[in-house]
């Protein structure tokens, strides 16, 4: 849903040498926001269904919150660093992704 070129500008890499990776991230990345928000993404430019449910277009805040964790994983490869102070990471994502929550009551 992000064109792979500002994904790779996010993440200032200008080789095509990972770029099924970075792809795989960014997948990733969306696949992550529709399971923790129970939404469907649509496209900006398609129409929503009707009813749209817990459809939703692609916002900038879902389009950041992809982008920070896309980063997050490509600097951070593996699951635990070695050889450093342990400290929880603000999850900036979770911020942005947080108000698109879908609550089935």
């Amino acid at each position: 849903m992000i064109n792979l070129d500002v994904v790779k500008a996010q993440l200032r890499v200008d080789h095509i040498d990972e770029d099924a990776l970075i792809q795989g991230y960014t997948d990733a990345a969306f696949s992550a926001f529709e399971v923790w928000t129970n939404r469907t993404l649509v496209h900006p430019v398609d129409a929503l269904p009707d009813p749209p449910g817990n459809a939703l277009h692609l916002s900038k805040s879902i389009e950041q919150g992809a982008l920070l964790l896309i980063g997050h994983w490509y600097e951070n490869r593996e699951a635990v660093v070695v050889g450093t102070i342990t400290a929880a990471l603000p999850m900036a994502t979770l911020a942005l992704w947080s108000p698109h929550r879908w609550v089935n009551l």
